[in-house]
């Protein structure tokens, strides 16, 4: 199974008001909405590879009943380019989690644009959306 971390929140004096009554706010902990995963390939077999359908081994995954979870949920390469674009040099190739692929926790992933050779090996972020609880 999963392990998840929690968040935890704790009230903080911020300054006092004119009275001198102290002034609280809730101090919260930055939290990651995404899980990292490894892009490890296109589903291939011995002779021919697939290129529209990629591989992810997403971090914590360790067998095939926990990848229900991340059934549809959205999938996005992020890379940096030469040139800006619109006021940033990183650029995103966004997917979508389709089925499990074997029985370790590895998910086959389909994106808008078949994902380029380069990203084999690289990290892309699995979104905790859209939910389907």
């Amino acid at each position: 199974g999963l392990s998840w971390g929690t968040i935890s929140c704790k009230m903080v004096v911020k300054g006092k008001k004119s009275d001198g009554e102290p002034v609280k706010a809730w101090k919260s902990q930055p939290c990651r909405l995404y899980v990292k995963g490894a892009i490890m390939g296109f589903k291939r077999g011995l002779r021919n590879q697939y290129e529209k359908t990629s591989l992810i081994k997403i971090d914590g995954l360790q067998d095939k009943k926990d990848v229900d979870f991340y059934l549809g949920k959205r999938v996005v390469y992020i890379y940096k380019a030469v040139r800006e674009v619109k006021g940033t040099k990183f650029r995103t190739i966004w997917g979508r989690v389709t089925r499990a692929h074997g029985s370790n926790g590895t998910v086959r992933a389909q994106f808008a644009r078949n994902l380029p050779a380069k990203a084999m090996g690289g990290r892309c972020r699995v979104m905790l959306y859209p939910s389907r609880v």
